[in-house]
């Protein structure tokens, strides 16, 4: 789903899911046993992927989506039922990913890489393999140039594809406050990659 991490969706999927998810959020709170595991089973790719692409390890972003599930359990109780459920565990789950690289005191990993997918087919190179490789390492220095609200404003926005207003409702910030930290992300990526790799911003919509 577009807003969800997968950009063939439609508003009209989302919608669909979204009441999916509000009958299954009703059985948890009636008490239903099986009704937590149906949950995370709907949205177990979606927190994977966006953990992924905050940390970029596949490993890290398995333990964080582990974390995000338990966190949502121990807090479902708290969703409002009027506001969208993605929305919420999007921010636990950008939380977390935060939250775990600030406790290994680590810099972020080549997260950002799945940019340059539609990238990697238009520059057609002569040795895919090694521009694929040279691409992911650009991006990655790019990358890490980001603050963790730039970053993550930048992958909800223009990775995932969420609407504007979804990033802010995400974020807990204004509106306005998304698009200044989305376009600082733009402005360091544009400078980044313009001297490293300027083929790709044509390509990433950062021309």
């Amino acid at each position: 789903m577009k807003r969800q991490g997968n950009k063939s969706g439609t508003d009209d999927e989302i919608a669909r899911l979204e009441r999916k998810t509000g009958e299954v959020i009703a059985r948890i709170k009636t008490g239903d046993s099986q009704a937590f595991s149906i949950l995370v089973r709907m949205y177990r790719n979606q927190v994977a992927s966006l953990a992924y692409k905050m940390v970029g390890d596949y490993d890290e972003a398995a333990d964080i989506t582990q974390d995000v599930f338990v966190k949502t359990s121990r807090n479902i109780w708290r969703y409002d039922e009027k506001k969208k459920f993605y929305t919420w565990l999007y921010r636990i789950t950008v939380n977390a990913a935060i939250d775990y690289m600030r406790k290994h005191h680590r810099h972020h990993h080549e997260s950002i890489e799945n940019v340059h997918e539609k990238a990697d087919e238009k520059l057609e190179p002569p040795d895919a393999s090694y521009r694929r490789e040279r691409i992911r390492n650009y991006i990655k220095e790019a990358a890490e140039t980001l603050s963790d609200k730039q970053r993550s404003a930048f992958i909800l926005r223009d990775i995932d594809g969420c609407h504007i207003d979804d990033v802010a409702n995400i974020m807990e910030m204004p509106e306005a406050t998304v698009r200044w930290y989305l376009h600082r992300a733009r402005v360091k990526m544009r400078k980044e990659l313009l001297k490293t790799c300027p083929s790709l911003l044509l390509s990433m919509g950062l021309k």
